[in-house]
């Protein structure tokens, strides 16, 4: 008796093994490596779309009447939000439209300083977008990003990506933008994709980083230079990738350093009713050129290199803060979560007036810098030994 009922247990399980019948065969998928996101002529969304071609990798596919074929194709349709204009794609797709694969997403110019809130929605809310997937603010329409064919990477989508992945300008994913606009000091920042001329044979359209756009409450109030986005990048602690060109006082030409390794410590302290943020900055960098004549290797000249990596620092820095902190007064560099932390009763007092209080803090900047290694010689390289300054 107990067998047949485990023989009849088992018959009912059976019926749950329904195999895959939603499965969607690859055939049928349109993958989508990129997507941009513009304002239309009658203040409606306009969707741009890059497909990605999966035909064009098979052999002999690629090239096509003596030349190489394209590896996407783009769409555009608009609508009053993104899943409406989603839903007109996809009528001009003949396959369903896959967003799992897409790393890119850009919104135009226009449509950033009138609000990105509800479109960030749609990305956050979509079981299939990724949420690594990076952001920026295009210089004029996303749609003009998606449409160029770069001279080295495959399409534009992989540019934009390649770029992030080099480490040389502001990282946002979009779990990053979204704990930015939910965060205490609901402000903001996405890196810009602009696109520049290559004149040859032929001109070519290429996209790359032009600075940053600073948001506060979801809409973009400005822009940053590429020297002011490294500076919130120094107090924000993501400088991975760059290169410090400094200048000594009193000594003729340039040195360069690559940092390899920086952090940056943030404190934020209330005494006696003044509220302060201590920045400590530590680096260490490698000597890459030498354009002086000084022996770097001697004690006393490196020092004097440091003292000048160490105030061209404190200078990026301190005109970034006054730039930001004064004029936009965007906390895009955390302060209000730092505080939050340390003092939730005090900052809970001037949450709801956080943008007058954030350019009343007073800033302590302390930044430590060495140079540890001279590089592969000593001694400056193309002057002869005896004008070489050893001390």
């Amino acid at each position: 008796m107990v067998k047949r009922w485990q023989y009849l247990l088992l018959i009912c399980s059976l019926l749950l093994l329904t195999g895959c019948w939603d499965r969607i065969e690859l055939n049928d998928v349109a993958i989508v490596t990129a997507a941009g996101i513009d304002r239309g002529e009658h203040n409606e969304i306009e969707l741009t779309i890059q497909v990605f071609i999966p035909r064009t990798l098979s052999g002999g596919g690629a090239m096509q009447g003596g030349g190489l074929q394209n590896m996407t194709l783009v769409r555009t349709a608009k609508g009053v939000n993104i899943a409406d204009a989603m839903s007109k794609i996809q009528m001009k797709i003949p396959r369903m439209i896959f967003w799992g694969h897409c790393k890119v997403y850009l919104y135009g110019e226009a449509i950033a300083k009138s609000g990105i809130t509800e479109l960030v929605d749609y990305l956050a809310r979509h079981p299939e977008p990724r949420n690594r997937a990076y952001m920026y603010v295009s210089k004029g329409k996303a749609a003009d990003v998606l449409t160029v064919t770069p001279e080295i990477e495959r399409y534009s989508a992989e540019t934009v990506r390649e770029l992030s992945g080099l480490h040389v300008g502001m990282e946002v994913t979009l779990i990053d933008l979204l704990k930015m606009l939910k965060g205490p000091s609901k402000a903001a920042i996405l890196p810009i994709i602009s696109l520049y001329t290559t004149k040859g044979s032929e001109t070519k359209l290429n996209p790359y980083l032009m600075g940053s756009a600073v948001f506060k409450e979801g809409k973009m109030i400005g822009q940053l230079t590429e020297r002011m986005t490294r500076g919130v990048m120094w107090v924000r602690n993501e400088i991975a990738a760059t290169t410090v060109t400094v200048k000594a006082k009193n000594v003729k030409g340039f040195v360069s350093l690559n940092p390899i390794r920086e952090t940056t410590k943030l404190t934020p302290v209330i005494q006696n009713g003044k509220w302060k943020m201590i920045v400590a900055v530590e680096t260490e960098g490698d000597l890459i050129q030498n354009g002086t004549n000084l022996n770097l290797v001697s004690p006393e000249l490196l020092h004097l290199m440091q003292v000048a990596l160490r105030k061209d620092i404190e200078t990026r820095i301190n005109r970034t803060l006054q730039h930001v902190q004064h004029g936009m007064k965007a906390d895009v560099f955390g302060f209000a979560t730092q505080f939050h932390r340390k003092y939730p009763k005090e900052f809970a007092a001037v949450k709801d007036r956080w943008e007058e209080k954030f350019p009343t803090i007073e800033i302590d900047l302390k930044i430590s810098s060495y140079i540890r290694r001279p590089g592969l010689i000593t001694i400056p390289a193309g002057i002869p030994e005896s004008e070489v300054k050893q001390k």
